[in-house]
């Protein structure tokens, strides 16, 4: 098969020769060539036709994202995963990134001891990146964890669906080319949205923070970054901070918020399978699951009990997911209840919501 053919764009000369070392560890990835700014990338594109680009935010002569523009111009599907730093800044570019049509993110090895340790932070956080967004390569190698983790997960033996309870909280998962997605899920929502939605994104501190911020810019929902013992409320975002669990308790006639930094799970903290255990075990079926975009398997287990206790999951279909990791995962144990493109996503959930509303009038 052929090797994944990659471009590196960087003004550091540490940086290049780190991924570079990264990716030459991989039989089936390959750096075809590099630059120090974008002006040199644009020119090498058509020379080396690489698969995918790294491309560094922070560049001399011509920056990350006025580089990204001129790609777009002319290749609109070559997928770019950008470097960023873990500072405000960095976190703020990066979304700018994605809105611009960056495929992905992964953020530089920041407080690491030594090159060695670098190189392992990237070993994990992009090589996986670039397999995921090349499958169309078919690349081979053994099952993805969350193929493995579905051969070993028997058919869901799931209860016979009885009369839907009304939904009383909508809780969402996802991770790559979440913050596209649910800024199109919201910017159609209606302001009057009758419960409450706690989401988990995958992404570092500094980040949800600012995505929450833009998506009340850009939906009539009102979001921000979930705060510990904060009371939740109808038609209010509450986005899980990066790096913390979060989950939700009920407390009388209120349901809070509650923060950890209990150890990851599927990788991750914050965890969707963290956020949905606790969904199901203060609403039980009056939740509604939905889970998008995204690489791995988070979510599947909480999507496991949400339809155990008959709460409903919606899933966003493979055409127009950026990765049908998470969602896939879902789809293909059983245990969505209807499997939607992104454009139908707020409908669905709109629908749902309503329908259940109005069966507990009737």
């Amino acid at each position: 098969m052929p090797k994944i053919r990659v471009l590196v764009v960087d003004d550091a000369v540490v940086m290049r020769k780190m991924i570079t070392e990264v990716i030459a560890r991989d039989p089936q990835i390959e750096v075809v060539g590099t630059a120090a700014n974008g002006r040199i990338a644009l020119q090498k594109i058509p020379q080396v036709n690489p698969d995918l680009i790294t491309l560094d935010v922070e560049m001399p002569e011509m920056d990350g994202l006025e580089t990204l523009r001129e790609i777009r111009k002319v290749y609109p599907k070559l997928p770019v995963i950008m470097f960023s730093t873990l500072t405000a800044k960095g976190a703020s570019t990066t979304l700018d990134a994605l809105t611009l049509g960056a495929t992905d993110y992964v953020t530089k090895p920041a407080n690491v001891g030594s090159i060695s340790e670098g190189i392992l932070r990237l070993e994990t956080d992009l090589v996986p990146k670039i397999k995921a967004h090349c499958r169309h390569l078919r690349v081979e190698g053994p099952p993805g964890e969350h193929t493995q983790f579905i051969s070993k997960l028997k058919p869901a033996a799931l209860p016979p669906r009885k009369t839907t309870r009304p939904v009383e909280i909508v809780c969402i998962g996802t991770s790559t080319g979440g913050p596209n997605a649910l800024a199109e899920v919201f910017k159609q929502f209606p302001a009057d949205f009758p419960v409450p939605i706690v989401i988990v994104q995958h992404m570092p501190p500094m980040f949800t923070a600012l995505l929450a911020e833009r998506l009340t810019a850009t939906s009539p929902v009102k979001f921000q970054e979930g705060r510990p013992g904060q009371v939740i409320a109808p038609g209010n975002g509450y986005i899980a901070p990066g790096g913390k669990h979060m989950e939700v308790k009920r407390e009388g006639l209120r349901t809070i918020l509650q923060l950890h930094e209990g150890p990851p799970e599927n990788s991750c903290r914050p965890a969707v399978d963290v956020l949905f255990r606790s969904v199901v075990a203060a609403y039980g079926p009056a939740a509604l699951g939905v889970i998008l975009t995204g690489m791995g398997q988070d979510g599947l287990r909480g999507c496991q009990h949400l339809r155990e206790q008959n709460g409903q999951v919606i899933a966003q279909d493979e055409k127009s997911s950026v990765v049908w990791g998470m969602p896939g995962c879902v789809v293909q144990a059983g245990l969505a209840d209807s499997v939607v493109p992104l454009d139908r996503v707020c409908n669905e959930i709109t629908r749902r919501v309503k329908d259940s509303r109005l069966a507990r009038a009737a």
